[in-house]
C-alpha cells in the first residue's frame, strides 16, 4: 500500500509545482507584481522592514519560481531526497502561510499560485496547499527510504539542465513578453466586450436582512426570521446582503482620464489606436526610446498615438519631452497598466476596440507591420 501512495505522492506533488512553476516562468512580471503586494500588505501589518524587498521582487519571484520547476522535477527522480524533501516542506510551509493570511484576513485576493491562467480564491488557495502538505509530509517522512531514479552524475546533469533551462525561459518572458497571455486584454480580445457580463451569466443571491439591536448587540434577521422579533429588539436598519456572488465581468477596472480630469474611456475603443503603456515614468526604460518617437511620427494619419500612465503629469511630461514622444497621456490605474501589459514601456494597438498586438520596448515595431494588422492585410 505505501508504496503505492509514495508513487502517487511523488507524481502528484512533482507535477503540481511543475505546473505551477511553469506557468509563473511564462509571465515573471506577474509573480513580481504579486510578491510586491504581498510585501506591501506585510508592511504594513508586521513593519516597514519588508520595504526593502519591493525593488528585488522580480528576482525573488524567478528564483522561487525556478525552485518550484526544479523540486518538481527532483521528487519526480528521487533526486536527493533528503534535501528535496526538507526544501519541499519549507517551501511549502511558507506558502501555507501566504495563502492562510490571504484567506483570513482577506488581505490579498489572488495569490496568483498559477498565474492568469487559473484563478484561485484565497480558500481555495489555502485548501490546495494544505492538501500538497500532507504528500508532502509524506515524502518527507520516508526521505531516507528512496532510492534515485537516476545515477548520481545523470541526475545532476538533469538538474543542471532544467535550472538553466528554467532561468532562460524566465529571463526571456521578461525580457519580451508571456509566451501565452492568460489576461483579457490579449491579442484578439475586443476590450468592450470584456467589460460586459454575457446574457448567460450567473447573477449574486441577494437576500434581505433586517438588523435590530436588543441591549446593546445587533443582529441580522431574514424575512422568514422576523417572528423571532418581539419589543424588546429596536430596529436599526434594512440591507441586501450578498450570499452568493455570481459571475463578473473579465475587466471592471478599465477607466482612461484626461489630465482635466474628463473620462476618456470610451474614445480609446474609437478607430486605430496605438497605446504606449508606462505606468511609472520614474522607472521607464529609455532603451529604444528614440524608436518608439519615430514609430509615434510614422503612425500619424494611421493612429492615434497617446500615452496611458499613473505618474504625476510633471513626471510623464518630463520624460516625454526629453525623448520627443508627441502624442498626448492620459491617466490610469498603474495595476490596470500593468495587466494590459508587462512592459514599462510597453505598446499596444487596438482598432475598435480589439487587441491587435502587442510589443515590449525591446520589440519596437516597424511602422509597415502597424499598418498591415489595422488594414487587416
Amino acid at each position: 500500500m505505501r508504496k503505492y501512495i509514495d508513487v502517487f505522492s511523488r507524481i502528484f506533488v512533482g507535477g503540481l509545482f511543475i505546473f505551477s512553476g511553469l506557468i509563473k516562468l511564462n509571465d515573471p512580471v506577474g509573480t513580481e507584481i504579486k510578491l510586491e503586494e504581498y510585501f506591501e500588505v506585510f508592511s504594513a501589518d508586521f513593519g516597514s522592514f519588508f520595504q526593502v524587498f519591493i525593488p528585488y521582487a522580480l528576482h525573488i519571484g524567478l528564483i522561487l519560481v525556478v525552485l518550484e520547476v526544479v523540486l518538481g522535477v527532483a521528487v519526480l527522480i528521487n533526486y536527493r531526497m533528503r534535501l528535496t524533501t526538507t526544501v519541499l516542506l519549507l517551501l511549502i510551509i511558507f506558502f501555507t502561510f501566504l495563502t492562510g493570511y490571504s484567506a483570513i484576513l482577506n488581505k490579498v485576493t489572488d495569490c496568483g499560485c498559477f498565474g492568469d491562467a487559473i484563478k484561485l480564491t484565497p480558500w481555495q488557495s489555502f485548501y490546495k496547499d494544505l492538501i500538497l502538505i500532507v504528500f508532502i509530509l509524506h515524502l518527507f517522512w520516508y526521505r531516507k527510504s528512496y532510492d534515485a531514479v537516476l545515477r548520481t552524475r545523470e541526475g545532476h546533469a538533469v538538474i543542471i539542465g532544467v535550472t538553466l533551462i528554467s532561468f532562460f525561459l524566465g529571463i526571456y518572458a521578461i525580457r519580451h513578453l508571456p509566451f501565452i497571455d492568460f489576461r483579457a486584454y490579449k491579442i484578439g480580445n475586443n476590450i468592450p466586450e470584456q467589460m460586459k457580463l454575457p446574457p448567460d451569466a450567473k447573477r449574486d443571491s441577494v437576500v434581505m436582512t433586517f438588523i435590530y439591536e436588543q441591549a446593546g448587540v445587533r443582529k441580522e434577521f431574514t424575512m422568514d426570521q422576523l417572528s423571532q422579533v418581539d419589543s424588546t429588539y429596536t430596529f436599526i436598519d434594512r440591507m441586501d446582503k450578498v450570499i452568493r456572488e455570481g459571475d463578473r465581468p473579465k475587466i471592471i477596472d478599465y477607466r482612461i482620464e484626461s489630465p482635466e480630469g474628463e473620462d476618456y474611456t470610451q474614445q480609446t475603443f474609437q478607430g486605430a489606436k496605438l497605446l504606449i503603456v508606462m505606468y511609472n515614468a520614474q522607472h521607464t526604460s529609455e532603451k529604444n526610446a528614440d524608436r518608439i518617437s519615430k514609430l509615434i511620427k510614422d503612425m500619424e494619419g494611421m493612429a492615434e498615438s497617446i500615452i496611458l500612465t499613473s505618474s504625476s503629469s510633471a513626471e510623464v511630461e518630463a520624460f516625454r519631452h526629453e525623448h520627443q514622444w508627441a502624442a498626448p497621456y492620459y491617466f490610469a490605474d498603474a495595476t490596470v497598466l500593468k495587466t494590459i501589459i508587462r512592459s514599462n514601456p510597453g505598446l499596444t494597438l487596438w482598432v475598435d476596440g480589439t487587441v491587435k498586438g502587442m510589443w515590449h520596448y525591446n520589440d519596437v515595431p516597424a511602422a509597415d507591420e502597424l499598418k498591415k494588422l489595422i488594414s487587416g492585410s
